[in-house]
């Protein structure tokens, strides 16, 4: 098996989740892909082109294909998932943006909606980058093209989610969870981040790969 990690909004593949991840799997004899979405800029990002450098990654392999989408990149990872049925066999998601919009960025921002619409600019601290960063209005218009909640699976789903997640609404993953019977949902008592749980996270997703006994 392979795994393609999709990082999440304003991160990048060095982040904390990313890199444990990886070094977990490479003692396992499975390397992980991360590619990088905030590239080849990030004010352009949007969500079909982060599924287009999804889909990128898979073509550059051959085999089944786990996902693993942290927060935007779980948003991202279940589109890919609903794109790819025949390649992604496997879906774990950390702190998903089901969600997902655009909208939320403009409250996390320097200005609103309609404001971020007629500048077509939003200042937003990228993570990653250490940073403010703007990124343009076409990731509010293009988000809007894509819906979790009307997004079916047959994939085995697993989900990690901070019952103190300030970013994410708990709530939302698991009324999203309740309607999939192949959804595997963990409710941890950490925050967005999930770096208190990440041991925890990796025994769960080593079961849930099949990894323990390969």
């Amino acid at each position: 098996m392979q795994v393609l990690y999709l990082h999440g909004f304003a991160s990048s593949p060095q982040s904390s989740k990313a890199t444990f991840l990886a070094r977990k799997l490479a003692e396992r004899g499975i390397a992980m892909t991360i590619p990088d979405l905030n590239q080849p800029d990030f004010s352009s990002l949007t969500v079909s082109r982060m599924l287009g450098q999804a889909s990128d990654a898979l073509n550059s392999t051959t085999g089944p294909v786990a996902v693993v989408g942290s927060s935007l990149g779980g948003f991202v990872a279940v589109q890919a998932a609903h794109q790819h049925p025949d390649r992604i066999t496997r879906i774990v998601l950390l702190a998903p943006a089901l969600d997902f919009d655009g909208k939320r960025l403009s409250e996390l921002g320097d200005r609103g909606l309609e404001a971020w619409r007629s500048s077509n600019q939003l200042a937003v601290y990228h993570y990653g980058q250490g940073r403010m960063m703007t990124i343009h209005y076409d990731l509010y218009a293009d988000a809007r093209r894509y819906n979790s909640f009307e997004t079916t699976l047959s994939q085995p789903v697993q989900i990690f989610q901070g019952r103190f997640d300030t970013a994410v609404e708990p709530q939302t993953v698991e009324r999203w969870a309740a309607t999939r019977p192949n959804v595997e949902l963990h409710m941890l008592d950490d925050d967005h981040q999930l770096l208190k749980s990440l041991e925890t996270i990796w025994v769960e997703m080593e079961r849930f790969l099949q990894l323990v006994n390969s």
